[in-house]
């Protein structure tokens, strides 16, 4: 397994489109309301990327059709943008990922669509304060599975579950490089982290079971028990501190 120490030049270019997505998440998540399709917000993203000169990382890898992964309620991951329109009480995970200058970052949130409920706002809660849980420990000398381990922890003690069957990644010039990065516990400690490796960390939380399947698309994941999912992500830099966040607003 070859992990790629990234020099602060490639670092600086995976800020740029680390930030470049941050602004498509905000463009998305201002716009993904009842009424609206994935497919129309599929393209509102794809313009925008190719608008500053970079170029979407999902759209044609391994055949997949969009620039957005659009994930509707018990979809986990993997969504395929469509004339589908959201629905008020929906809650919808938009993944996104662009290569800039010859770097990739890749990221992702779950929105509410209009009021949701109690207990699907707590997912949504709970998904994202478990990827900060986790990158307490996502420091130069800490081992990979103590990420993965305080992850589920706190997801578990939130009475939720994690995702098994997909992990976070290594990332740089490819979408997805050495490591792979669970949010659970494995066995062994995993690598030891390593100042300049960059990670996409990425918890996939469901209501109920963590067990999932993929629909007759080939892509599509879902809970197998129909309970709602949800996905927060960042490309982070692992450095002699604490970890910067590439893909935050800035």
């Amino acid at each position: 397994m070859s992990i790629t120490i990234k020099t602060e030049d490639q670092i600086g270019k995976m800020r740029k489109a680390g930030k470049l997505l941050a602004e498509v998440e905000a463009l998305v998540a201002k716009t993904a309301a009842p009424g609206v399709t994935t497919a129309y917000l599929d393209k509102l993203a794809e313009d925008y990327i190719l608008s500053h000169g970079a170029t979407p990382s999902f759209k044609g890898y391994g055949g997949f059709p969009g620039t957005l992964c659009t994930s509707i309620n018990e979809e986990v991951i993997h969504g395929i943008p469509s004339n589908r329109v959201l629905n008020e009480g929906d809650i919808l995970s938009i993944d996104v990922g662009c290569i800039l200058n010859g770097y990739h970052a890749d990221m992702a949130r779950t929105y509410a669509i209009g009021q949701i409920s109690a207990e699907a706002k707590k997912l949504i809660e709970v998904t994202e304060q478990s990827f900060f849980e986790g990158i307490t420990f996502a420091k130069e000398g800490n081992h990979l599975n103590d990420i993965g381990s305080a992850i589920q922890k706190y997801v578990e003690k939130n009475g939720f579950s994690v995702v098994r069957a997909y992990v976070g990644h290594g990332i740089g010039r490819k979408m997805h490089e050495p490591p792979e990065v669970p949010n659970f516990k494995t066995l062994g400690r995993g690598i030891r982290l390593q100042k300049g490796m960059t990670l996409a960390i990425e918890p996939m939380v469901n209501m109920g079971s963590y067990d999932v399947r993929v629909l007759k698309d080939g892509w599509t994941v879902v809970t197998k028990d129909g309970k709602y999912a949800a996905h927060y992500e960042n490309t982070i830099l692992i450095t002699d501190g604490e970890p910067e966040i590439l893909t935050l607003p800035r």
